[in-house]
């Protein structure tokens, strides 16, 4: 079983911190939730965050505003510390303050860099000497520090797959890899400083692998929908 910790950054709850709960954990507005939150964008029953295979997934219940993580709307997804939930008008942050300073050191140390285009007082939120208490006094509506340092690594391959699902996962890697290959072939430049264009038949292409893995992310995320 799982333990997880959530503070509530942002909404009516702003402030609160739910320390260690014991998965599965649901998020909504009805009381019976494992956090109860006031803030009528939220969905009785909004959404819920359980262990799999020593993973902590979140999992949106069919709510009627929707989940977003680090900005993006999702319907399933692999929770790491440090992660921005966003339900109604309500920010919750993943993870205890050891937690997320303990991933930020790590990235740090793992050669990871986080854009500069913020500046040097944000670089120094993210030094890896600095107590996670520093997202703590993010403003209202200001979470980019914590949003970049969850887009510096990679997600993990799933794990745990029997040999039809790992062949599949390779030709859906394979299917998108090839297509977008054939994209960087057809770009055009004439020298390493110049801007890169493609024509208009390439750039219907990628919008298509856009389309597809929106598609793919759908279908995965929600498969009981027609």
């Amino acid at each position: 079983m799982a333990f997880v910790t959530l503070r509530i950054l942002d909404g009516g709850d702003r402030g609160r911190t739910f320390e260690d709960l014991p998965t599965p954990v649901t998020v909504g507005r009805e009381e019976g939730n494992s956090i109860q939150l006031n803030d009528e964008r939220v969905s009785r029953f909004h959404l819920k965050i359980q262990e799999d295979h020593e993973k902590v997934v979140l999992t949106d219940l069919e709510s009627t505003n929707g989940t977003k993580v680090n900005g993006e709307e999702i319907q399933l997804r692999i929770l790491r510390y440090g992660d921005l939930i966003a339900v109604g008008r309500s920010i919750l942050l993943f993870g205890s303050r050891e937690q997320i300073a303990t991933r930020m050191a790590r990235l740090r140390g793992n050669g990871f860099r986080e854009p500069s285009a913020r500046g040097a007082e944000d670089q120094a939120l993210l030094a890896p000497d600095e107590s996670a208490e520093a997202f703590d006094g993010a403003s209202s509506g200001d979470y980019q520090i914590q949003e970049t340092m969850n887009a510096l690594e990679p997600p993990e391959l799933p794990e745990h797959l029997s040999p039809a699902q790992a062949a599949q996962v390779c030709e859906i890697f394979g299917y998108f890899h090839q297509r977008i290959r054939e994209l960087l072939e057809a770009a055009k430049f004439k020298s390493p400083t110049d801007r890169v264009t493609v024509d208009f038949q390439q750039w219907q292409n990628l919008v298509d692998i856009q389309s597809r893995l929106a598609d793919f992310l759908r279908t995965i995320g929600d498969p009981g929908e027609d």
